[in-house]
């Protein structure tokens, strides 16, 4: 009994004890998918910005396609979060307020089936557009460019695409910061407890 009871313990304890086995260092630093993409600054530490490590498990175009897919989505959200509280909200019947939330709960179910219908069109564009050698990411011809705003000089088209990224990472933790604070008022420095 007592031999069960020390081995119950000392197995225990193992759970807490270290490991042993050192992780091997993150073969991104050197991986050559990562060696010229935009984003490896100092403010990153000269290394790709990957705080939870999901490129481990993500090859890095599918990586940095998804990270400008979600930052451009950020910079939309973060001038359709200020929009109706700068211009005011639309004439009409169905949304009446400014808060954003409770706007896209006031919304027609209409609006929403249009929204989603014109979003398949980008994305089935920019996806054809893709498949034609265009590209999503940087480093050549853009996908989707409606103003021409995309400079031919590959020197400006690196820096152009170095600022997205970084305006694309803010408005991420920027929206992030805007929800946390609509939903747990006083969560966040600097805005006020009834922000919306």
């Amino acid at each position: 009994m007592k031999f069960l009871a020390f081995a119950t313990l000392a197995g225990s304890a193992a759970a807490f004890a270290p490991n042993a086995a050192s992780k091997p260092a993150s073969s991104l630093k050197d991986a050559s998918d990562y060696e010229g993409m935009s984003g490896i600054t100092f403010e990153t530490g000269n290394k790709l910005f990957d705080p939870l490590g999901l490129t481990e498990y993500l090859p890095a175009k599918y990586a940095r396609e998804a990270e400008l897919s979600n930052g451009r989505s950020a910079m939309l959200a973060t001038v359709g979060w200020f929009f109706p509280q700068v211009v005011g909200t639309f004439q009409g019947d169905d949304v009446t307020t400014t808060d954003p939330i409770d706007a896209i709960l006031q919304a027609d179910p209409q609006w929403w089936a249009q929204f989603i219908v014109f979003c398949a069109v980008i994305e089935n564009l920019k996806f054809n557009k893709v498949k034609e050698g265009k590209s999503f990411t940087g480093g050549g011809e853009p996908a989707i460019d409606y103003m021409g705003l995309y400079p031919a000089d590959p020197a400006k088209r690196a820096e152009l695409e170095e600022k997205e990224l970084k305006n694309a990472r803010l408005a991420m933790i920027g929206f992030a910061s805007f929800l946390s604070a609509h939903f747990i008022p006083g969560s966040v420095p600097g805005l006020p407890a009834d922000f919306h």
